[in-house]
């Protein structure tokens, strides 16, 4: 008897998921909205009107940049809440709420701070990404996708991708795609220097996807849903992994080996091999609600959330 109880229990911690904590944390001041990773560059977003870039080798900040106040509706002066950042050789994107009609304002940081839109050109812009040192992707909260080339503050094209409500796109490592994610639930790949959609994902997602990745011609899905969803952009085809609550973010590893969902009312992280959709970790510790979670390697994260906390995670340790 005392032999058959220890079979099963080494039989259950075999297969149990090995669960891990932060090993480290990055404290911001502010809410962190956004957060990108450029060679070993963690820059985040944040409601106080700045970004803050951390080195990740050396674990120390080492710039904050600020934007101008804003007025909000009744006419009070407050820190403009950054929505999206991003880097590229030396220079920053910012884009803030401008506090008038639901307006963007978008900022370029190179050596001195040059405001590219403001609420006078009436554009409701929700993300931005750098594509090369003189071009940005643009998403509309309209579901428009614009290419904008900023040394004339021009857009190259705007196209609308369907009439749903916008939430979020990726760019693939050669930034020559993007996934873009609405309300509706469909997936359009877009090509970035034209703005034409080569590619339809549907099926798996039936509602508003929050968040997309796109890594190595494969993209996860994060949905209102509860389906973590993995397509392959080259066949079309794709699966879904079954949350237990809204799945706010995601993130796939460089090699497309792994992907994480955030599944959960608790906030927990979990990692899949992509194969096979195995679950292989189980990422505890956070408290608030998912924004982004990013992966450095194949075993270091980086996840933020609606707080002042930015955690770090080693699959090793």
């Amino acid at each position: 008897m005392k032999k058959y109880l220890l079979l099963c229990l080494l039989s259950v911690a075999a297969w149990s998921t090995p669960t891990f904590t932060p090993v480290d944390t990055i404290e911001i001041n502010g809410t962190a909205k956004d957060m990108v990773l450029v060679d070993n560059n963690l820059v985040i977003a944040t409601d106080m009107g700045h970004i803050e870039v951390y080195d990740t080798v050396n674990r120390q900040k080492i710039k904050e940049i600020s934007i101008p106040d804003v007025k909000d509706f009744m006419g009070e002066i407050m820190p403009a809440r950054i929505m999206s950042t991003d880097m590229m050789h030396g220079k920053y994107l910012l884009l803030s709420d401008s506090g008038k009609g639901g307006y963007s304002n978008l900022y370029l940081y190179d050596k001195s701070l040059i405001q590219l839109l403001s609420a006078d050109d009436k554009e409701a812009i929700i993300k931005v990404r750098f594509v090369d040192d003189t071009h940005v992707l643009l998403g509309y909260l309209s579901d428009e996708v614009a290419l904008l080339d900023i040394t004339n503050k021009k857009e190259i094209y705007r196209i609308q991708l369907s009439e749903s409500k916008f939430s979020d796109f990726a760019l693939n490592e050669e930034k020559n795609k993007a996934v873009f994610s609405c309300e509706s639930g469909v997936l359009n790949v877009v090509e970035v220097k034209s703005g034409k959609i080569i590619k339809e994902l549907k099926g798996q997602n039936v509602d508003n996807v929050y968040k997309v990745d796109f890594k190595q011609k494969l993209v996860s899905a994060a949905g209102q849903d509860r389906r973590g969803a993995l397509y392959d952009v080259v066949t079309g085809s794709g699966s879904y992994i079954q949350g237990d609550f809204l799945i706010y973010s995601t993130a796939l590893s460089p090699s497309a080996s792994k992907v994480a969902f955030s599944m959960d009312e608790q906030n927990n992280i979990y990692i899949y091999r992509t194969s096979d959709k195995s679950k292989i970790a189980l990422l505890k510790g956070q408290k608030s609600t998912l924004n982004v979670i990013i992966f450095k390697d194949e075993n270091q994260l980086y996840s933020s959330s609606d707080d002042s906390t930015v955690m770090v995670w080693d699959l090793k340790k």
